[in-house]
């Protein structure tokens, strides 16, 4: 009775062994399993004055990776330009080495350095971000900036707002208090969270008893602002190249000189502003002069069309690139205000001459570009009357609230 239970075993294993000959026709083979990668994650931001091989030294990187990567990007960033306060990304497997590395370029767009089996690529990667569109209102209160929130990108839509306007509202001059704006913009998001504002699409300020409203609309494959009419806001001069600061001398023709201690002309206009205050041109045109000149000391002089040339005066530095010749366009700096020559504090002295006669810019009376075409006005009133609705109903006090996703589309050509 105990032998009959071997018999079956005995039984059992050959008939294993036996199908074990056949394993090939009966059974599938299972894949060896996978070695499960290590990686190790290195971020932070770019220091001022570091540099990419600081950054390699910190952390005991190989530096023969560092001109690996280096030499996969030349023709898309090169690495030498790293900008502080940008983001960076490195990724190591196990053995140290360099999987992938990313540097925010800017805010658009990143670079991305991933290893292959043929070395090292790069590639130039657009962020891409949800957009909501935002309403916000605002009332004057001392001047544009102070009656924003603060942040940042609050500046950044202030210095964008102004310039929307800057050929019809003067934003040191002209504002007063409880003056009050209106903005309809993009707020680009990432992850849900708010980044940046995108591009303002329509706006209204309320200046002095007068109202000013601006709407972006593409036309001729260009987005550009025009008033109510079609009108386009942009002029041949902005009203002053200068941001944010105080005239501190008019245009006269006997002004007591406070240095030479006599009366002589003034045939400009000085604008008080913190030395290195970047210096727009006030007009696309050619450069005349860019260096130093007696009195003026660092002196700026643009010819412009029909005549009209444009001074800037007693500048600390003239901007890279700025030489006889060369040609610029309106709002480009060119130079940052200073106190050389004959100066007794920071400022920007600016002149305009009509066929070298001295005029006031403030009293000048400019055109206006150009204006919608006919073909475009019913998509345009289209337009102006859908986002007027969003306008109104923003209210003048500091806020912002979310509204309508679908005016984004609505400024399309045609």
């Amino acid at each position: 009775m105990k032998k009959a239970p071997m018999k079956a075993a005995l039984l059992i294993t050959a008939f294993f062994a036996f199908m074990g000959n056949f394993s090939l026709i009966t059974k599938t083979e299972e894949a060896p399993p996978v070695q499960k990668q290590e990686f190790r994650e290195i971020t932070g931001k770019i220091k001022k004055g570091e540099t990419l091989f600081d950054i390699f030294k910190k952390y005991k990187l190989d530096i023969s990776e560092l001109y690996k990567i280096r030499e996969a990007s030349a023709n898309i960033h090169r690495l030498r330009e790293l900008h502080p306060g940008r983001s960076y990304k490195i990724i190591l497997d196990k053995n140290a080495q360099i999987d992938s590395f990313i540097y925010w370029m800017d805010d658009d767009c990143f670079l991305n350095i991933n290893r292959t089996d043929k070395g090292y690529c790069a590639e130039k990667v657009s962020i891409h971000y949800e957009k909501k569109i935002l309403h916000i209102g605002g009332t004057i209160q001392d001047n544009l900036i102070a009656s924003m929130e603060e942040g940042n990108e609050n500046l950044l839509l202030a210095l964008q707002l102004s310039d929307m306007f800057a050929w019809d509202i003067d934003f040191t001059t002209d504002l007063r208090n409880n003056d009050s704006f209106k903005i309809v913009v993009e707020g680009l998001y990432l992850d849900g969270r708010f980044k940046k504002y995108g591009d303002i699409l329509a706006s209204e300020f309320s200046n002095n008893g007068d109202v000013y409203r601006a709407y972006a609309f593409r036309q001729n494959g260009k987005i550009d602002y025009y008033d109510e009419t079609g009108k386009s806001l942009r002029k041949s001069f902005l009203k002053s190249p200068l941001s944010f600061r105080r005239i501190s001398s008019g245009f006269s023709r006997g002004r007591y000189h406070p240095i030479l201690k006599i009366y002589r002309p003034h045939q400009g206009l000085d604008y008080a502003a913190a030395t290195g205050t970047p210096v727009s041109a006030a007009g696309d045109g050619a450069v005349l002069f860019a260096g130093r000149r007696g009195q003026y000391g660092n002196l700026i002089i643009i010819r412009h069309r029909n005549g009209y040339k444009t001074y800037y005066g007693h500048l600390s530095k003239i901007d890279k690139g700025v030489r006889n010749g060369v040609q610029v366009d309106q709002g480009r700096v060119i130079g940052y205000v200073g106190a050389t020559g004959l100066a007794t504090g920071p400022h920007l002295h600016y002149e305009m001459r009509i066929d070298n006669r001295p005029v006031n810019p403030m009293s000048l009376k400019i055109p206006r570009g150009a204006t919608i075409s006919e073909t475009m006005l019913v998509a345009f009133r289209q337009f102006t009357d859908r986002i007027n609705s969003e306008l109104a109903s923003v209210k003048p006090s500091n806020h912002i609230a979310v509204g309508n996703a679908a005016t984004r589309e609505s400024r399309k050509e045609g």
